[in-house]
């Protein structure tokens, strides 16, 4: 239950008769009804509304009840119980009447009533005081409560407190007067789910959303015993610093259960290249052993004249090893590893050609979008060199996306790749989803900003894959660690 919900439900709770207790001595509703007309006949005859006219409410039945209440309480229409004013816009307004602070009177509009029903005063326009003067109706005081009947924001309510000075409305709101039951009572029943439901039943127009002040007038509610509104009050407001608390909460355990599937699926992979995500075996041989092998099919690749040569890269050094692995894994260069590192081809994207070339932005959750991917141009005799073969690895170079990558699975037509992408070939003896999983571990992303050039448009060229450093397992081994990560990470997505 969100904190909304919550505060909603003790809200209908209250407007239900089910917060507090019913006391016998306090009275009914029907007898504080009577009151009330009472004290409504002593406004009008005070002069104040002099000259206004209403409509008639509607009569109440008790099929027009939502729900039930208890017997000591009764059904009436907001009218009843409050004076309703507003304006019917601003006519014959120039822009002359809207002036600086201090030279007229403070215009409320929507924005200045907050969700917690406190009306904010510190960004509002000034109306001259000679228009505010000709509609004294609509002069804001304390106790009054402000309400929205136009604007996405229609229902949103509150009571006016703390005023600092002459204050107006805009169009947008109503304003309810000469309230004969408890004010704040009145305000919470209209921040209800009934009252809200009631709201939207009023509603005319999409663009924008209205309803009438004679819709508002004729809005239900239910009446309890003066004492018992003011019993109901004290019970909300005790309640509410709870739900405040629960929202603080709340929050939190949102935040947490936001971040919580992607640093889970962060410690896996941690865990992975640590060697802790499944066993050793010693029958699967060593990281040595299976990094000799790679190198020696690489010395016979150079000698074959099928790849070149490559200045050698660094040692590995201590303060380059932020964990320890397993014995019989082995710390080594990606370059190392790899057969070429090489960037992709450059040419304007086509709708029609010979063959597709795949670019950063084709490439969307780990998949190429095929249908996405346009055609180039080059020369037959370039094309082996670019040519996607399956288990390639893709690596984004520059630009929002630098250090992605991708691997190749299928490509179900030719396709050659772009130059701000960088492919990766390596040993038939490597897994490559332990490559591409390594892809994915903070200790990758961390030697990959450690060897970006931060610019306007962020890049990392071939060096700073090659120079990389990664933990490499026996190839029997990465098969179960990837096996294990096939299993446990979709797991972490369906807690997204």
């Amino acid at each position: 239950m969100t904190p909304e919900q919550l505060k909603a439900s003790i809200l209908q709770y209250a407007i239900q008769g089910n917060l507090v207790e019913q006391r016998p001595e306090e009275g009914t509703g029907e007898e504080l009804l009577k009151f009330l007309y009472d004290e409504k006949a002593k406004i009008i005859k005070s002069g104040v509304l002099k000259g206004r006219k209403t409509k008639p409410l509607q009569s109440v039945s008790l099929d027009d009840a939502p729900f039930e209440i208890p017997d000591t309480w009764c059904w009436v229409r907001l009218g009843t119980i409050a004076e309703i004013f507003g304006r019917i816009g601003f006519r014959g307004y120039t822009k002359n009447d809207i002036v600086s602070a201090g030279e007229g009177a403070i215009t409320i509009s929507p924005s200045n009533i907050r969700p917690n029903g406190k009306t904010d005063f510190s960004d509002c326009t000034y109306l001259s005081w000679e228009k505010y003067e000709e509609s004294p109706e609509i002069k804001v005081f304390n106790g009054d409560i402000l309400l929205v009947k136009t604007g996405s924001s229609y229902g949103k309510c509150g009571i006016v407190c703390d005023l600092p000075e002459k204050a107006t409305i805009n169009p947008q709101l109503a304003i309810l007067k000469y309230v004969t039951c408890d004010v704040k009572y009145l305000d919470y029943v209209l921040k209800s789910p009934m009252a809200r439901k009631q709201f939207e039943s009023f509603v005319i127009g999409t663009s924008i959303p209205t309803f009438s002040q004679e819709k508002l007038a004729n809005l239900l509610l239910p009446l309890p015993p003066r004492a018992e509104q003011k019993r109901i009050v004290a019970k909300i407001e005790e309640l509410l610093p709870y739900v405040d608390r629960y929202a603080a909460a709340y929050e939190k355990l949102e935040q947490f259960n936001a971040k919580f599937p992607e640093d889970m699926k962060k410690s896996i992979l941690q865990y992975a290249i640590q060697g802790k995500l499944v066993e050793q075996r010693l029958e699967e041989g060593t990281g040595e052993e299976l990094y000799r092998q790679i190198r020696s099919e690489k010395q016979q690749l150079i000698k074959d004249g099928k790849i070149k040569k490559e200045k050698p890269l660094p040692e590995i050094t201590e303060d380059e090893i932020t964990f320890d692995i397993p014995e019989s894994w082995k710390w080594v260069r990606w370059g190392n590893l790899s057969f070429s590192i090489q960037y992709g081809y450059n040419a304007p994207a086509k709708s029609i050609g010979r063959i597709k070339m795949v670019r950063i932005s084709d490439i969307q959750d780990g998949k190429v979008i095929w249908d996405t991917v346009p055609f180039c141009d080059i020369n037959e005799s370039e094309i082996p060199t670019y040519l996607l073969a399956t288990n390639d690895i893709l690596f984004a170079r520059t630009g929002g996306t630098v250090g992605k990558s991708y691997i190749v699975k299928d490509t179900p037509e030719d396709a050659i790749y772009a130059g701000y992408l960088i492919r990766t070939r390596y040993s038939d003896s490597l897994c490559p989803e332990y490559l591409y999983y390594f892809m994915q571990t903070q200790l990758y992303w961390t030697q990959l900003r450690n060897g970006t050039i931060a610019t306007a448009q962020p890049n990392c060229n071939g060096q700073t894959l090659s120079k990389m450093i990664l933990p490499l397992p026996p190839l029997a081994e990465q098969n179960r660690i990837v096996a294990k990560l096939e299993e446990i990470l979709p797991l972490c997505e369906r807690l997204r």
